[in-house]
């Protein structure tokens, strides 16, 4: 694979060094939020067997902007749901501030993302028979907050987002990307450190779209939220920080954009900003 120019940065595919930059000053910072080492992922059995992810290797930094770039059915969204941990690596390691997700039960996963990860997917996910609100305060029901608290968090968030007034209403009273905004402000909810998105405007028009992207864009530049987002638009990848170009399952090539400079770390307990 041959290497290319973009912004002056010299990019070269994923298993290749530069021998010019040493580690420490290639990571500078905290260490890597997410760490994934040799990750395979297959599907089916046999003559079924299908390899759908072929030995992944990459670290993303605290507070960086990640986007995973290639055509449908690449391998983009298997990626990031084995980062969440909602599909088992065949082979390979998924390692979470440390902590190897292999090791963890159910039980552990399931808490990381309820509180460390906030997820956000093409289709909404909302539930039609509660309200705005309802929607937003869900994923605080397993925290043990009092009714009273967890419909103040939603209702900040809400009026974060300029929804305030749909707060009583059913979410399919709401335009496309009205809905996706509730979805993002309920993947907010618990204060997570990492988003998790999933080809977010692939329901919306363009201005919705347009909308839904710059508000991902404040979450990692003014509340230092780690993003990884999957895209097979190519307009989008000038919000990342760093671009790995994924094809039949592989990692072809990674842009590295812009030096991730300052960082959010978890213990710190940021609130969200948008301003």
């Amino acid at each position: 694979m041959s290497e290319y120019h973009n912004n002056n940065a010299r990019v070269r595919p994923s298993n290749q060094k530069d021998p010019r930059i040493k580690m420490s000053e290639h990571h500078k910072g905290p260490r890597a939020v997410i760490k994934i080492e040799k990750l395979n992922k297959e599907f089916g059995k046999g003559e079924a067997k299908t390899q759908v992810l072929s030995d992944i290797n990459l670290e993303i930094q605290a507070g960086e902007y990640v986007m995973f770039f290639g055509p449908s059915g690449c391998g983009k969204s298997t990626l990031l749901n084995c980062i969440a941990g909602l599909e088992k690596p065949t082979s390979g390691k998924v390692i979470l501030r440390g902590s190897d997700l292999a090791k963890m039960k159910q039980k552990q996963l399931a808490e990381i993302r309820n509180k460390k990860i906030g997820m956000i997917f093409q289709q909404f996910n909302v539930i039609k028979s509660f309200n705005v609100l309802q929607n937003i305060a869900l994923p605080q029901l397993l925290g043990g907050l009092s009714r009273k608290k967890r419909m103040h968090r939603a209702m900040h968030l809400l009026r974060m987002f300029n929804l305030e007034k749909f707060a009583r209403h059913i979410p399919t009273e709401l335009s496309g990307g009205q809905q996706q905004r509730v979805a993002i402000a309920r993947a907010l909810i618990n204060n997570p450190w990492i988003l998790i998105v999933d080809e977010p405007t692939g329901s919306l028009d363009s201005k919705a779209a347009s909308e839904v992207m710059e508000l991902i864009e404040k979450l990692n530049k003014k509340s230092k939220r780690t993003v990884l987002l999957v895209t097979h638009n190519a307009d989008y990848l000038k919000f990342a920080d760093t671009i790995y170009h994924i094809q039949d399952g592989v990692i072809k090539d990674v842009e590295r954009k812009r030096h991730i400079s300052s960082s959010f770390d978890e213990k710190e307990h940021e609130e969200i900003k948008l301003d």
